[in-house]
């Protein structure tokens, strides 16, 4: 480990010296200039036995450029993928990028690094296209992650997206070099996901949206998961679905109202019942179905603001004749008590879990358990997180959740006390402040944004709130703090907005007025300026 660490600083130091900037988001690590440049104006001979990713790149070629790609020719190649005997400093995600006047070499040590090579030269060749052809300056790139967790969290339960637009999502993640897609199925407005067990949850949970309760079913089938599962699996994207815990589950209870822990009258049947023996049974075979579909091997249980309907079971004689049992004080040791025994009918099915903040001091196994830290206003909840050894993601709400707005004059998405989530809030955020608190090398995995979606009704509103900041979380993620520029970020991410048209996504643009914000409705104007 010490020798891959000291040859990771020996390639900052080596950038320090010889970098340069390139038309790449995020932006390489270490950019080594040449003396000339390539130039591309046929068709493209690729060499080399990286299939899965030479597949994808001609996809690509094709689709994006127009450009036909010819595999294992007798010509000379001009993209010749390499395999090295070994190349340590690259790791798991890292790869090398020659580009002369001869061609370009790609290299790295694993299929996700000959992949994040791929989306950067699909990037090299837009940033660089001129007419017909595309001139590339001669150069070297070395390139590793910053962080292994670069993750984006949509929530459907709220409202719901489909198929076509989850795998656009994912595509721009891989274009990014994105590798974590958190995905919110289960909420109180909605149920998406099919268990076969309990078919209710998706026949009568999945009815409704936040805006409108009657919204006929919709929910993603098990065919579906499977579907977009291996979409993302070929993009090497983690999913790490979200069954939510023992509260925000009012639309299960709809569909199976024998586990309701019962709720309140602004969040109705908002818990699972937490003294009955059957809930326990119930909620683990949802589990077992969800393992199968989500080979990730980590499931987020929720565990949050279980508060704004856990005031029922005071008045429970099920919940009391528990907690005088167990000796329980407060319904704050009954959710622990829930999530724990939660948590092991996870770990038995060869789970890691997944929790938000509220769960720091639920006393989860360190080893098995990773907290989320969304509250920016306490940090001594992170600092809780970090002090009792967890591996931790860092999504503050502001500025990672992507419902808040993105400029001052904006007026259809949250603000928390006059401030909001910026292109370069986004981007200029830095984790080295937080890593400082850890106990042990390595707590904070890294990073997510979040897209909740109660102000997000449809797709314009979807684009708008996400393109283009997912390009600046992609480089917060990625690039180390003495590579970036802002600057510089901006330049390529005008080009980018180009590659957004095409793709027919309404985008914010932060350099004119080209998209003016998409309204919401008047129905949920009055949640904008909620600070929860």
């Amino acid at each position: 480990m010490l020798r891959y660490l000291l040859s990771i600083y020996l390639l900052f130091l080596i950038n320090i010296v010889f970098g340069q900037f390139v038309g790449i988001i995020p932006q390489p690590q270490i950019v080594i200039p040449g003396t000339d440049s390539l130039t591309i104006e046929k068709d493209i001979v690729i060499q080399g036995e990286e299939l899965q990713a030479i597949s994808y790149l001609r996809q690509n070629l094709l689709s994006r450029f127009g450009k036909l790609s010819q595999l294992n020719t007798s010509k000379q190649a001009i993209i010749s993928f390499q395999r090295p005997q070994t190349r340590k400093e690259l790791g798991e995600e890292g790869y090398e990028l020659v580009v002369s006047n001869g061609g370009i070499t790609v290299i790295a040590q694993t299929h996700k690094g000959y992949f994040y090579a791929v989306n950067s030269l699909l990037q090299l060749f837009h940033y660089y296209r001129q007419g017909d052809k595309v001139v590339i300056p001669a150069m070297q790139i070395k390139d590793v992650p910053l962080f292994s967790w670069r993750g984006f969290m949509l929530d459907e339960a709220r409202h719901f997206f489909g198929k076509k637009k989850v795998k656009q999502l994912l595509d721009y993640m891989a274009f990014y070099k994105l590798n974590k897609f958190h995905w919110h199925l289960t909420d109180e407005p909605g149920w998406r996901l099919e268990i076969k067990r309990y078919p209710y949850l998706s026949l009568i949970g999945g009815v409704g949206s936040y805006l409108n309760p009657y919204t006929p079913a919709q929910y993603y089938s098990q065919e579906d998961i499977k579907e977009i599962v291996a979409y993302a699996a070929e993009r090497h994207i983690d999913i790490i679905p979200e069954i939510d815990m023992p509260g925000h589950a009012t639309a299960a209870n709809r569909a199976y109202p024998q586990y309701s822990g019962g709720g309140t009258k602004e969040h109705p049947d908002f818990t699972f019942h937490p003294a009955k023996e059957s809930t326990y049974q119930y909620l683990t075979n949802i589990l077992k179905e969800v393992t199968v579909l989500f080979p990730s091997g980590i499931v987020h249980l929720g565990g949050d603001e279980v508060a704004f309907g856990s005031d029922v079971w005071n008045e429970d004689v099920h919940v009391s004749e528990l907690k005088n049992k167990l000796n329980l004080a407060s319904n704050k040791d009954v959710e622990r008590y829930f999530m724990q025994r939660m948590a092991d009918s996870l770990f038995n099915l060869g789970n890691k879990l997944a929790v938000w903040d509220e769960m720091a001091e639920a006393g989860l196994p360190s080893d098995k358990t990773i907290q989320y830290w969304w509250r920016h206003d306490r940090k001594g909840q992170l600092e809780t997180c970090l002090r009792n050894g967890y591996s931790v993601v860092i999504c503050p709400r502001i500025p990672l959740y992507f419902d808040f707005v993105q400029a001052e004059e904006h007026q259809h998405g949250r603000k928390w006390a006059g401030n909001f989530s910026s292109l370069e809030s986004v981007y200029q955020i830095d984790l080295s402040e937080y890593q400082q608190m850890e106990i042990k090398e390595g707590q904070i995995l890294g990073m997510q944004a979040n897209l909740w979606t109660e102000r997000i009704h449809n797709e314009s509103r979807f684009d708008f709130m996400t393109f283009p900041r997912i390009a600046a979380l992609a480089e917060a993620a990625w690039t180390a703090r003495e590579r970036k520029s802002l600057e510089h970020f901006k330049q390529v991410l005008k080009t980018h907005l180009h590659l957004y048209a095409k793709d027919n996504i309404y985008y914010f643009d932060p350099f004119d007025n080209t998209h003016v914000e998409p309204k919401v409705p008047q129905a949920i104007k009055k949640y904008l300026d909620n600070p929860e």
